[in-house]
């Protein structure tokens, strides 16, 4: 994906945004995406009270004209229209932000205390650097120096919270 691709999700995003505000839903990110050979758009939105199905499909429907009118990419590709996930990767400083006292978990490129994996509430952030607070004490990290970067997704929790809605 060239040059004129990047400069094209950035035009994207910006005549897409009003679109997707109007329908009550945040765009979050627009990106092309390869996956088995194949060219995806994909319009990550977001909403505070999480996005469903139907928030996808009224997006998609809204956005697919404006898309198709203004014929950005000259590949051939498929509209996808997802949720960010509760697992997304955080990156910038808007998914800091969201953040802020939660549980995340870092995959480091070289390990920090003998670790390479590590888990802590995040307490801060800046351009350069986050702090986490691990258990004891707090860890300033680099950004440049994490691989990734999620909130962490407490499985058995979740489990056990849907068990318990059923169960009502």
């Amino acid at each position: 994906m060239g040059r004129k691709s990047l400069k094209s999700i950035a035009y994207l995003e910006e005549l897409l945004r009003p679109t997707v505000e109007g329908l009550g839903c945040e765009l979050y990110e627009v990106a092309l995406e390869k996956e088995y050979g194949a060219l995806n758009l994909v319009v990550y939105i977001d909403k505070a009270d999480g996005v469903d199905l139907d928030d996808c499909e009224r997006v998609s429907r809204a956005i697919d004209p404006i898309i198709d009118r203004e014929n950005p990419i000259d590949e051939a590709y498929s509209l996808c229209v997802s949720s960010i996930g509760i697992d997304h990767p955080i990156k910038k400083d808007r998914d800091f932000r969201r953040n802020i006292g939660e549980e995340i978990e870092i995959k480091l490129f070289a390990p920090i205390k003998g670790k390479k994996q590590l888990r802590g509430r995040l307490l801060r952030f800046d351009e350069e650097c986050f702090s986490i607070e691990p258990g004891g004490g707090e860890l300033t990290i680099q950004r440049k120096d994490a691989a990734l970067i999620r909130p962490y997704i407490d499985i058995a929790a979740l489990e056990k919270r849907f068990s318990e809605e059923d169960g009502q």
